[in-house]
């Protein structure tokens, strides 16, 4: 998609550790976006995106010589046109189109909030995949749910393609890193880091012990309790911020582990969570006048034991 920062360097990073010849794909996706997301606004940064990739090809380069490590052999930027040759895209939900679905997964979470999301996430990847024809692809955890569909998706389509998934580039504070955290700003920026808490305050109770899935979920909840104002079912800090879920679910197909029952601790399980950070409550500035509502996702991973 574009907007590269540290967590999708660390993807090339780890295709360049293990491969000989590594491309790298560039392009902002139309079907995975509804009909009244963000896609106009999505960054764009090309000219940076292609200076960072220069700069990681020269960090490589002397392991490359040597037959220690790979080299980024290219860039795939794809006009919407070559994507989809017959119809334009589309994002309605009942729109035409030549789309790959993987249901049930592809209709919880991100996908019960964002309904066309994982269509159009599987129909470009395997489109992708049908271009390139990879060994390998690497995708970050922090997109957790989209990392285990995708791997449904090869194994059900038998492509002959391994999915790798590297974990999360964060923060110093732990946010994750996420192409749409520049549209935060600084005001908004100082209180979204609660995500990542109460993710890991839920993770150090598992870790302590604690199986039960409503506590183990408690503790995330816990922590937004703590550190923000509750009123009317939202937070509030220096704005108004949503949490759509905080999940309990299993690893290999992301099915719900209600509150009444218990993390098998043999198998372990994700928890991941979601949540809308509106603009700002009293703009001062320009920049806080012209934002735009940003919804940010984060994971972790309780292990088994």
């Amino acid at each position: 998609m574009g907007a590269l920062h540290e967590g999708h360097l660390s993807l090339v990073r780890h295709a360049l550790a293990e491969n000989t010849d590594v491309f790298v794909s560039i392009y902002v996706n139309p079907t995975q976006f509804g009909v009244n997301e963000d896609l106009d606004k999505y960054p764009k940064t090309w000219e940076a995106d292609m200076a960072k990739l220069l700069e990681l090809k020269k960090e490589f380069r002397e392991k490359s010589e040597e037959g220690t490590a790979g080299e980024i052999a290219g860039i795939f930027a794809p006009t919407s046109k070559v994507m989809y040759p017959i119809l334009p895209p589309s994002s309605e939900i009942d729109g035409d189109g030549s789309f790959v679905t993987i249901t049930p997964m592809g209709k919880w979470l991100e996908g019960a909030s964002r309904p066309v999301f994982f269509r159009g996430v599987a129909t470009v990847c395997t489109k992708l995949f049908n271009i390139v024809q990879p060994d390998r692809v690497y995708f970050g955890q922090k997109d957790v749910q989209q990392s285990v569909l995708i791997k449904r998706m090869v194994k059900d389509f038998h492509i002959p393609t391994e999915v790798r998934v590297i974990p999360t580039t964060r923060e110093a504070d732990g946010l994750a890193m996420s192409s749409r955290n520049v549209f935060l700003g600084e005001t908004r920026r100082r209180d979204v880091g609660v995500l990542s808490r109460a993710l890991f305050a839920a993770q150090d109770a598992y870790n302590q012990g604690e199986v039960r899935a409503g506590q183990v979920r408690r503790k995330a909840f816990e922590v937004f309790d703590q550190a923000l104002d509750k009123r009317d079912g939202a937070y509030f800090g220096n704005q108004k911020i949503e949490v759509d879920y905080i999940a309990l679910t299993r690893f290999d197909d992301m099915t719900p582990i209600e509150d009444s029952a218990s993390i098998d601790p043999s198998e372990g399980a994700i928890l991941s969570a979601a949540m809308k950070v509106h603009p700002v409550t009293n703009p001062e500035t320009e920049e806080e006048r012209k934002q735009i509502p940003v919804r940010l996702i984060d994971n972790v991973i309780l292990e088994p034991r």
